[in-house]
């Protein structure tokens, strides 16, 4: 027969009391717990979503997007660089996941490639990812004609980078609906796993994570006047756009993007010190 001390019986039914009395709020609905007094214990356990329900999405990275964007940039770019070494070239354009353009002066083909080096050389992909990735590839196997191919290693560093900005961004846009402990964390090489327990509306929760949002900087054009070019057309590789003024002001601004969000490491909300209006910190 075991025996214990009249102060370890003590203890145990201490223990025993504060953990029935912590656990009793759990027993109650929020309602009645908001109408006892404030030294009463409120909180209660936080339930996952097997037991109290709620919102489960699975977001899955597009890749077709990726490698589109990065051949527009790429066709883009080759313009570019060709227009500023003045090196005359037809043909440009891309399928699948390939852009070719064909040089017309057979003796500049060794200066074309000179000047789209930029293109083929590796992107900084980070100390725990080798290092640099090599994004794209040329091709002048046939005569005249330079083929760039974007890289496997390409589309999953870019893959890799989207994934890890859409989780930052899909976690402060759950956050921001005030519910507990939401869960939001890679699957697999191009998959989000959202998970809010206490949402009872999956469709809003679809509605926030759905909005899409891009940042990009680009170059304005002043080799041109955009009212000409708005009464015309736009030169190749450029597009008139509107500031958000009253009334909007036009832009001829390349296509070309500079800087896109992949290539920044952080952003935070802050303020100007001379005007205290809000801005973003880069």
């Amino acid at each position: 027969m075991l025996y214990f001390s009249r102060l370890k019986m003590v203890l145990i039914w201490l223990a025993v009391a504060v953990t029935v009395i912590l656990a009793a709020p759990n027993l109650f609905p929020a309602s009645m717990l908001a109408q006892l007094p404030s030294w009463v214990p409120k909180r209660q356990m936080t339930l996952g979503l097997d037991l109290q329900g709620g919102s489960h999405i699975l977001l899955q990275m597009d890749q077709n997007d990726l490698i589109k964007d990065q051949l527009e940039t790429t066709r883009d770019e080759i313009r570019t660089l060709l227009r500023d070494a003045k090196i005359q070239y037809t043909g440009l354009g891309g399928t699948g996941r390939t852009v070719q353009v064909r040089i017309n002066d057979p003796s500049q083909v060794e200066a074309a490639k000179t000047a789209l080096k930029p293109i083929t050389n590796p992107v900084a992909a980070g100390l725990f990812s080798g290092g640099s990735v090599q994004s794209m590839t040329l091709d002048d196997s046939e005569p005249g004609l330079l083929k760039f191919t974007v890289t496997d290693a390409g589309i999953k560093y870019r893959t890799s980078t989207a994934l890890s900005q859409a989780i930052e961004v899909v976690e402060r846009r759950v956050n921001a609906l005030g519910t507990t402990e939401p869960i939001v964390q890679r699957q697999g090489d191009d998959r989000i796993l959202v998970q809010v327990p206490g949402l009872q509306n999956p469709q809003r929760l679809k509605d926030i994570i759905g909005q899409t949002a891009k940042l990009t900087f680009q170059m304005v054009d002043t080799s041109v006047p955009v009212q000409d070019a708005m009464k015309n057309r736009p030169p190749p590789g450029d597009s008139v756009l509107y500031s958000q003024d009253d009334p909007p002001v036009p832009y001829l601004v390349e296509n070309r993007v500079i800087v896109s969000g992949e290539d920044l490491s952080n952003a935070t909300p802050t303020y100007n010190s001379q005007t205290n209006e809000p801005v973003v910190s880069f």
